[in-house]
C-alpha cells in the first residue's frame, strides 16, 4: 500500500487520495463501533435509541456513560464496550496518522540519502 523507501515520494494528488481513503476507513470504523454500542445499550440495558446513541458516543469518545446502568447484562456489555472503545480509539488514531507519518519518514529518508 505504501511506497518502498527506494521509490520516489508519492505525488501530492495521490497522497491526498490516500489520506481520503484513510479518513473513509476511520469513518466506517467509527460508524460500526457506534452501531455496536447503540444496539448494545438498547438491547442489553433497554435504553431508548437516543439515550443509547448518547451513551455509546460518550463511551466511544472517552467521556464515560451518561445514564446509570442497572442490569447485569448492561453492566457486562458496558465494561466490554469500554475496553473495545479504547482499542478502537487507538486503532483509528493510527489509521489517521499513518499516511502523514509515512510521508514524513519517507521524505526524511530521501533527503538523508541525497546528502
Amino acid at each position: 500500500m505504501y511506497e518502498h523507501r527506494t521509490e520516489p515520494l508519492l505525488p501530492k494528488p495521490r497522497f491526498i487520495r490516500r489520506l481520503m481513503l484513510h479518513w473513509v476507513v476511520a469513518g466506517v470504523a467509527i460508524a460500526v463501533s457506534l452501531g455496536i454500542g447503540v444496539c448494545g445499550y438498547h438491547f442489553f440495558e433497554r435504553l431508548g435509541w437516543l439515550d443509547s446513541l448518547l451513551n455509546a458516543s460518550m463511551i466511544l469518545g472517552g467521556m464515560g456513560p451518561v445514564n446509570p446502568i442497572y442490569s447485569r447484562a448492561g453492566k457486562l456489555f458496558a465494561s466490554f464496550y469500554a475496553l473495545f472503545s479504547g482499542i478502537v480509539f487507538i486503532a483509528i488514531a493510527g489509521i489517521l496518522i499513518a499516511p502523514a507519518a509515512h510521508r514524513l519518514f519517507h521524505r526524511l529518508h530521501l533527503e538523508s540519502k541525497g546528502k
